[in-house]
């Protein structure tokens, strides 16, 4: 089923836009939170607690063009939140070890000033992401947004650990260049 006939279901508050988006996307979110929480039971919670925040959101929210984006959104945001709330040590030592990388990069929201510039920074970041070769970009999005580790992206490109670990390294080099330019202050 298309998109925007599951959007315009949630709109009618018809029931059956659960299932549909469960049938459509449920595994995609279901490996998201996986990855995020590496329990299998917690990952279906996580999953089935997009549905009602999805529900909840659509209106006002139309994502008509991008409901995969949208779901996983509230996904990853259900699934940290899931972390942080079990207090699971393991996983969120993890998650500080990507917070940490990412740092080098991204101003920290510090400040009123940068908590109001931060469309501009999603926007600046979008533009650093589209200007990168494909398999870059990929690499990137896979650790930073799927939260996927190394090795796992090494298997999913063919790709060696240390060429995953020199690209990122060059990506978030690129990154705080760009963002620099673009007149953040790292």
């Amino acid at each position: 089923m298309e998109d925007n006939i599951i959007v315009e279901l949630y709109l009618l508050r018809d029931q059956a836009a659960v299932r549909q988006t469960a049938e459509k996307y449920g595994s995609r979110l279901r490996s998201l939170a996986y990855g995020i929480v590496k329990d299998t039971q917690t990952a279906e919670e996580c999953e089935n607690d997009t549905y009602i925040q999805a529900w909840n959101a659509i209106p006002p929210h139309e994502p008509r063009s991008y409901l995969y984006a949208f779901l996983a959104r509230i996904t990853r945001h259900v699934s940290l939140n899931c972390c942080r709330s079990r207090s699971r040590l393991k996983r969120s030592a993890f998650i500080c070890q990507l917070s940490t990388e990412m740092e080098q990069c991204i101003p920290a929201p510090d400040d009123v000033e940068c908590r109001i510039d931060d469309m501009a920074l999603s926007e600046a970041i979008n533009r650093f992401l589209a200007a990168l070769h494909q398999e870059k970009r990929n690499i990137f999005i896979r650790r930073y947004w799927y939260m996927d580790s190394i090795a796992d992206i090494s298997k999913r490109f063919a790709l060696s650990e240390s060429k995953v670990k020199t690209t990122l390294f060059r990506c978030r080099n690129q990154l705080r260049e760009h963002l620099e330019r673009e007149g953040y202050t790292i």
